[in-house]
């Protein structure tokens, strides 16, 4: 009998804590990838082309559209990233720092070679998996999305006590090896206790039920105020896990297959620890991903990224000449190793990610460089054994232009800095001995056009 164990990574396009910890609880470990879905204009949208009002659409419905828009909208970035991925041209070149037999040499590749050994989602038969969902509640077929404003909340609260309403959510997975989709939505029913409004304002008072559908979550302080739930009371939360399942089985996919790995102790700190070099950690309400975490390396030193870690040099060029010009550096945050000093825009590889998609997905994240926007020229791993760092070389291509934005609180500042000023800065300590190389290969590659 074959046994054989194949990890699919699974992508949550939502940055709910809810759903991301019914995923967590059931063994798998979600990317985090928000699509930041414009909710009324998709909506708006579904009514025009049924030629209906944005009133007649039920929350059956709205959930099934904003669900399939979600995923579809992180979908997008994601195709995005394989398609630079398989325009990507010219030479990988490694250095094994530990390796003595290097003697300080670098072995050169073709990348096209380097990619097709580093495998990721480019090369994948199945995976990774795409999941978006939507919530609404509804009571006597009146939907009640978030009510952002505390007084909306305390007046529907108060008008559901004693009574019960219905949660739907919709569900869209995609496989995005093969861009198949499946859809599905669930139901349950949820019963609400008795309470008086003192404990309603003070309940409203406390922030929880104003950015949440229905004005009440089932899993935080307003679990003391629901009195029962008919059906499945994850899709309450935001997720319906049989639901998943049944989705994950139609799209062919086992659902042990979804388990995260684990026990790997070779990939963890020594100590547990969740710091830094520095000794200083994350903000506590970043979310943590799949690859995200320190490595203790043969060199005395800790690196960031269980995968490894991966970043983009992106260079302008001279309209005429063709020269380069200028590199998009981050300024990086206090908090991170060496933090207050520029390096490019980069991070831990998740997984199921090759270094290039790493690269790629964090230099978006980060500093929105859009892979449609850049032409991937070279790049270079320096290779420790067990961990490395990959830095991808690119250019704007022709008649694209990328506008620098932090679209995360791991930068203080994104600048295009002129090639000439770039060694006066605090660079981190890797990118500054490198950089030298890294401005000559660039110059290089821009003469050959």
């Amino acid at each position: 009998m074959n046994t054989e164990y194949r990890h699919i990574p699974l992508i949550l396009a939502s940055s709910s804590p809810s759903r991301r910890r019914l995923l967590v609880q059931a063994g798998i470990d979600p990317i985090i990838r928000p699509s930041k879905v414009d909710e009324p204009a998709v909506l708006a949208e579904q009514a025009g082309k049924s030629g209906r009002h944005l009133d007649d659409l039920d929350a059956c419905e709205r959930v099934g559209v904003l669900a399939e828009a979600k995923a579809s909208a992180v979908q997008a970035t994601m195709d995005a990233v394989k398609d630079a991925e398989r325009r990507s041209r010219g030479e990988l070149v490694t250095f094994r720092p530990l390796n003595q037999s290097d003697s300080g040499a670098s072995s050169r590749n073709p990348m096209s070679q380097v990619l097709g050994a580093w495998g990721g989602m480019i090369d994948a038969e199945r995976g990774p998996l795409l999941l978006g969902c939507d919530s609404l509640f509804s009571m006597d077929g009146v939907v009640m999305g978030k009510p952002h404003k505390p007084e909306r909340a305390l007046e529907r609260l108060m008008a559901m006590r004693g009574r019960t309403g219905t949660l739907v959510t919709g569900h869209c997975l995609i496989d995005l090896a093969t861009g198949h989709r499946a859809r599905a939505v669930s139901s349950a029913q949820v019963i609400f206790g008795d309470y008086d409004r003192a404990t309603m304002q003070a309940y409203v008072a406390t922030g929880e039920p104003l950015e949440v559908a229905g004005s009440f979550t089932l899993e935080g302080l307003g679990s003391a105020f629901i009195q029962g739930v008919e059906g499945d009371p994850s899709g309450v939360m935001g997720l319906s896990m049989p639901t998943l399942r049944a989705l994950a089985q139609e799209l062919g996919v086992s659902w042990s297959d979804l388990w995260a790995e684990r026990v790997m102790p070779e990939r963890q700190p020594a100590d547990g620890s969740t710091h830094g070099p520095e000794g200083l950690a994350a903000p506590a309400e970043n979310v943590h991903q799949p690859g995200d975490g320190w490595v203790d390396c043969a060199c005395g030193k800790r690196h960031w990224g269980l995968n490894g870690a991966a970043g983009v040099l992106l260079a302008r060029r001279d309209v005429r000449s063709g020269a380069p010009v200028s590199v998009l550096l981050q300024h990086r945050a206090r908090w991170s190793a060496e933090g207050g000093t520029w390096g490019v825009p980069g991070g831990a590889i998740s997984d199921g990610e090759n270094p290039l998609e790493g690269g790629l997905r964090e230099s978006y994240e980060e500093a929105n460089i859009r892979p449609e926007d850049i032409q991937v020229v070279g790049s270079y791993l320096e290779d420790h054994g067990p961990w490395g760092y990959t830095t991808i070389l690119a250019f704007e291509r022709p008649g694209h232009h990328v506008d620098p934005r932090m679209n995360d609180d791991e930068s203080i500042a994104l600048e295009w800095v002129d090639l000439d000023k770039v060694s006066g800065l605090p660079l981190l300590k890797a990118f500054g001995q490198d950089w030298p190389h890294f401005r000559q290969r660039l110059e290089t590659l821009a003469a050959e056009g």
